[in-house]
């Protein structure tokens, strides 16, 4: 009989082992079966979908090359920049390159190894060979030694199984790099459970659970969330997945999640998840319901549809966008309007987080200085590069880039009430077909806008998006049957500052125009106490009562009564200073109210 033939070596093979626990180590072994002669690799510095240079190659070391019988032979590697090598080789032999990871970063970002658990993104740990990235590439995770201390460890992810064991150990093909680094790696001890949303399978992992953690109610709120917003989209179709990954790291402190395509990486509160026993919706396990809308509209909305120049991403430099405030900011408008669409929040619940939202973009006088297209181009050195001037100099993307969507909506239902013309959900699906879940510019977005709404928006478009106008938001509102009211803004508000009160008060920001800015507060001031205002002789207060010291921010009403200025007590760089404060009067904040519930509900539950 003649032999049974081999399969031939995948062109690209990533062997990820658990190197060492405790000092935090992957190893890598990456064997490239035909090399170039003089072969380039590199090694990503940013992650798609998190738009900051963050060096990834940091955390690489003892990177080695060899050809040869068993690959023991050693090659040259010659390092061109912070992040590519390059090495002379046989092109006729298999390249083997070694090295290995520190991971230590407990975010949805980049790669984390400890005694309790795995996760990284191929960004952190996958060399690109330059040349090869649109051959197949494999992944093999061998299962972890009886003594290697992951005992009981099973591997989640969005890659497809090759050949794995019933904990997920073994290989997975990817039929690109882009596709490779867009599988995040779970794994460990975690939780696990599964749902079908449109006839497809959904996995939810949560890693960090406590023994109070009700996973069948995250199961089901979850399946609500899916169901809706494929629905969004497809109507009774199926999605454009044939699975999906949740991956959850539930921590003490965090917050955070990053989109892929068939998978997303999330990062919650530990206190935040959701408790046996407990069917109220608490304020956190709302906030995490909105993050899995968010990351989950995603797979739409920049994970297929995606501006023109993330066509093909580069790896190693920055990837500039100014339609942020599309893919970020619209999924932000969507991702609590669906979860009101799917039931889990009520119309009081839903006006509450856009009352936030409007209210934190009101309280940004970066919103007059730049525009939310450029702050969407500066993303990179502005909104992930934050300090205490950010609110000052810029505008979230995220909120502002909600709330222009929120007025396109309002405005195509106010004019087309009558005739029932388009919704700005009806411009989404649009904007799917037109661009066959591919690239797109702001253009297709115009175009789309003028069909719907049965006339031209580049008015709109130049005042809301690219120019610094105010949002027409209280008459929108208003014409949809949403009550805009005003209450008292606090203190820290009114005084036009941002503060901490963990020890003492201390200020991490002086809002630009505000009383504080005028009486020279500065960022990382010490606020120690305050004195009454210069008086007169005659009514001067007694020396023993001169000053008071304060604790936190609100003890200034205390002390200060009914005086319109005092002398704030203020330490910087060990010197105390005494600064003239004038206090303003009152300011108010929005606090919107449903007040035609039949209009009301056309938008908020998506009825016509």
């Amino acid at each position: 009989m003649p032999a049974p033939t081999r399969k031939p070596p995948a062109p690209l093979h990533y062997r990820v082992e658990i190197g060492d626990l405790h000092a935090h180590l992957f190893r890598v072994t990456l064997t490239i079966a035909k090399p170039a002669a003089l072969q380039r690799v590199s090694l990503p510095v940013w992650i798609p979908g998190s738009y900051l240079v963050r060096e990834f190659s940091k955390n690489l070391q003892g990177l080695q090359a060899s050809q040869g019988v068993g690959a023991a032979a050693p090659l040259r590697l010659e390092q061109l920049d912070k992040c590519s090598w390059q090495i002379e080789c046989a092109p006729t032999k298999a390249l083997v390159l070694r090295y290995e990871i520190y991971a230590r970063d407990n975010s949805v970002r980049t790669a984390w190894l400890d005694a309790q658990r795995g996760f990284f993104n191929g960004t952190s740990l996958c060399l690109r060979v330059e040349g090869q990235e649109q051959s197949q590439h494999v992944l093999q995770l061998p299962p972890p030694g009886a003594s290697s201390g992951c005992s009981g460890w099973s591997v989640a992810t969005g890659l497809s199984p090759q050949n794995i064991n019933s904990q997920g150990f073994g290989s997975y093909a990817a039929a690109n790099y882009d596709e490779l680094v867009d599988c995040p790696v779970e794994m460990g001890l975690f939780w696990s459970g599964s749902f079908s949303a449109r006839g497809v399978p959904h996995r939810f992992v949560v890693a960090g659970a406590t023994a109070a953690f009700d996973g069948s109610r995250l199961l089901a709120d979850t399946q609500k969330i899916c169901e809706t917003e494929i629905r969004f989209w497809h109507g009774n179709k199926k999605p454009p997945y044939t699975s999906y990954l949740f991956m959850l790291n539930a921590v003490d402190d965090g917050y955070g999640g990053l989109e892929h395509r068939n998978s997303t990486a999330l990062i919650c509160n530990r206190k935040d998840l959701p408790r046996l026993g407990e069917n109220k919706a608490l304020d956190g396990y709302t906030t995490l319901q909105g993050l899995i809308s968010h990351e989950y509209f995603h797979t739409w909305n920049v994970k297929r549809l995606r501006p023109a120049e993330f066509e093909n991403y580069r790896y190693d430099s920055e990837n500039y966008t100014g339609l942020l405030w599309f893919f970020e900011g619209f999924t932000s408008y969507y991702d609590d309007l669906l979860l009101r669409r799917a039931g889990l929040l009520d119309n009081a619940g839903y006006l509450k987080l856009l009352t936030k939202t409007v209210n934190q973009v009101l309280q940004s006088p970066g919103r007059l200085v730049q525009s939310v297209a450029q702050a969407s181009f500066d993303a990179w050195v502005k909104y992930y590069r934050q300090d205490e001037n950010t609110p000052n100099a810029t505008i979230s993307y995220y909120a502002k880039g909600a709330l222009v969507a929120l007025c396109l909506d309002l405005t195509l239902r106010s004019e087309g009430r009558a005739t029932h013309q388009a919704t700005l959900d009806d411009v989404m699906r649009a904007i799917w077909l037109r661009c066959n879940a591919g690239t797109m510019r702001e253009q297709d977005l115009a175009e789309i806008l003028q069909v719907a709404g049965q006339r031209s928006f580049a008015a709109e478009l130049a005042r809301w998006v690219h120019g610094r106008d105010e949002l027409p938001l209280q008459q929108l509102l208003q014409q949809q049957g949403i009550a805009v009211l005003q209450e008292p803004a606090q203190l820290a508000q009114r005084l036009g500052l941002r503060v901490s009160e963990s020890q003492g008060v201390h200020i991490s920001t002086v809002l630009r125009g505000g009383a504080a800015e005028r009486a020279g507060f500065a960022a990382g001031d010490e606020w120690l106490g305050l004195e009454p205002a210069r008086q007169a002789p005659a009514r001067r207060a007694p020396a023993s009562a001169s000053g008071w010291r304060m604790s936190r921010l609100d003890d200034l009403t205390l002390y200060a009564g009914s005086a319109s200025e005092v002398i704030a007590l203020v330490a910087r760089d060990k010197r105390l200073l005494r600064l003239e404060l004038s206090l303003p009067p009152a300011v108010t904040t929005w606090r919107l109210a449903v007040q035609d519930a039949a209009l009301a509900d056309e938008w908020l539950q998506g009825t016509v």
